[in-house]
């Protein structure tokens, strides 16, 4: 063999062993992975607003976009809708851009509502590429603006109001003690100050007919009757009674015997009874005379706690000061420094009031809020309350001190509250003229004293009503609103419900004594001024409120 051939043989044997070896090594075939999905796009009656959307309508349409065509078959699977109990929501899709685009249309959603909707990576593209991320897009319906009621005139609405919110006091009164339950799942609890506004509904009730004088007077009777065989500690009351046996509840360890503000509360009511009771019959006779007996047992002074220049709001037989409590302005007690200065058997000095109250003018504010100076108190107002408690008695109206013009307080508490909700700077759903008034109340979570300055979303209908006297017409705005808007929700058996959150589409089905009370007095105080005139005709009032400074037409 020549040296060509030998050469031709030897590259084909090399080509057939390379050829081999490359045949037996060939690499594994690889499947394509799909592409993932991922989110591009979302839209919400045709707006975006990230994931959040409030006051929307019944029948949005929601259109979510996405980075590929996407599978028909995956989607029943991977979308959900459902309101905030987790009941499921009809729905219908669509599809637009290609099939990138699913439109879902509830079929019908309800008002004041909150609903989910869920996108979960089940979700797959035509292609099999599942969704990276899942999405939860949240909704909130808006308000129904229909009327819920028959449109009445204002002082017929008035009227209702003040009629259905008296049966609290009068249908739910305990049947016992005929005082007032602390709410209306309190079962025997009864509340000391909550019963004072009680009362005095009671004579509101008796005055404009919805009972009448003697279905008063008796009740009257029996809760006089009760409270001068109820445990008191030094004449005053605890925060909370037993309302069929008089012992004491405690509202907390320490509060477990005297509480001072709530006894001031009572005896505001009392006194304004006793006024209104005026026959000269034995039965208004015998409880004029029982209503005296139980303010003059009450040992004011000795509430100083050892002659301080202060008022202590309790003591307890177990605990003694120890939850060393001062009554100090600007709150809702005024009212105890003006009973306790008033007390014809235990009364306290100007001293007490100037020292332990006014704090020799520290309770003075002086700053301008949303464009309105505040006189006294916290920035921004505080909780309306401290405008309302004491103020169901005593007449604001031309009354002042070395301190302030307490008609000019209170307008501008209620104003500075008000022009608050309307610019809702905390951008909670709803709040505006319409729909405004932060104080204590039941929340979703518990209990707090909302205001501008704790603000969590909860509008309180006794907060607005209550302020008639100080701004009739955003007040009479909200009443009409809360009624003929949101009445489906808000009004029950004894009138407004307490409370309301429409951020997170929550209404309280709770009624509570202090806020239940406020409401028909205040509206009773805006309309005649009668448990005004009738707490400051009391000569120890007249007396009480001279010896601490004020001036007033009405002393």
């Amino acid at each position: 063999m020549g040296i060509k051939n030998l050469k031709i043989c030897l590259i084909a044997a090399i080509f057939f062993v390379l050829w081999g070896c490359s045949k037996s090594k060939q690499p594994t075939p690889v499947t394509p992975v799909p592409a993932s999905l991922s989110f591009s796009a979302l839209k919400v009656n045709g707006a975006y607003n990230g994931f959040n959307y409030q006051g929307v309508n019944n029948t949005p349409v929601i259109k979510v976009s996405f980075s590929a065509p996407l599978s028909h078959a995956s989607v029943a699977g991977a979308i959900s809708f459902n309101n905030k109990a987790g009941s499921g929501v009809t729905f219908s899709t669509s599809y637009l851009n290609n099939d990138s685009t699913v439109v879902i249309t509830p079929t019908a959603l309800q008002s004041i509502t909150q609903y989910t909707l869920n996108i979960s990576t089940a979700l797959k593209s035509a292609a099999g590429g599942a969704l990276q991320s899942a999405i939860a897009i949240n909704l909130t319906t808006a308000v129904d603006t229909t009327n819920k009621f028959p449109l009445l005139t204002d002082n017929q609405l008035l009227d209702l109001v003040q009629k259905q919110t008296l049966k609290y006091f009068y249908d739910f009164g305990h049947p016992v003690s005929g005082l007032a339950r602390e709410r209306n799942t309190s079962g025997d609890i009864v509340t000391t100050g909550g019963s004072g506004f009680g009362i005095m509904a009671l004579v509101a009730g008796a005055n404009r007919q919805f009972i009448t004088h003697a279905q008063a007077l008796a009740r009257l009777q029996t809760i006089v009757a009760f409270l001068l065989k109820a445990q008191t500690f030094h004449g005053a009351f605890p925060h909370w009674m037993n309302g069929a046996t008089g012992a004491v509840v405690p509202f907390s360890t320490q509060d477990d015997g005297a509480d001072l503000v709530e006894t001031a509360y009572l005896m505001e009511g009392l006194l304004t009874a006793r006024q209104y009771f005026n026959g000269a019959a034995a039965a208004e006779t015998q409880l004029r005379t029982d209503i005296n007996t139980l303010y003059n047992n009450v040992d004011w002074n000795w509430f100083t706690n050892g002659g301080q220049n202060v008022l202590f709001w309790h003591w307890s037989p177990n605990y003694g000061w120890s939850s060393n409590m001062q009554i100090n302005g600007w709150d809702e007690a005024l009212i105890t420094y003006v009973m306790a200065a008033s007390s014809t058997t235990h009364p306290i000095t100007k001293g007490v009031y100037d020292n332990g109250w006014a704090g020799n003018g520290s309770m003075k504010n002086g700053n301008t809020y949303f464009n309105t100076v505040l006189p006294l108190g916290p920035a921004e107002g505080g909780p309306l309350f401290f405008a309302h408690y004491s103020f169901l008695g005593i007449n604001p109206n031309g009354l002042s001190d070395t301190y302030a013009s307490y008609d000019v307080q209170n307008k501008a508490h209620a104003t500075i509250n008000y022009n608050y909700c309307v610019a809702n700077p905390a951008g909670h759903y709803g709040y505006g003229a319409n729909c405004w008034g932060l104080t204590a109340s039941d929340i979703e979570s518990g209990y707090t004293a909302s205001s501008p300055t704790n603000d969590v979303g909860t509008i309180a209908p006794t907060a607005a009503i209550a302020s008639l006297p100080y701004t009739p017409a955003q007040s009479m705005q909200a009443l009409r609103y809360f009624y003929y808007k949101l009445g489906d929700k808000t009004w029950g058996p004894y009138g407004f419900y307490d409370a309301f959150d429409l951020d997170n589409t929550w209404f309280a089905s709770s009624d509570l004594a202090i806020d239940e009370g406020p409401i028909i007095d205040m509206i009773e105080n805006y309309r005649s001024g009668l448990l005004w005139n009738l707490f400051m005709s009391c000569p120890e009032v007249k007396t009480g409120m001279k010896t601490l400074g004020f001036q007033s037409p009405n002393l």
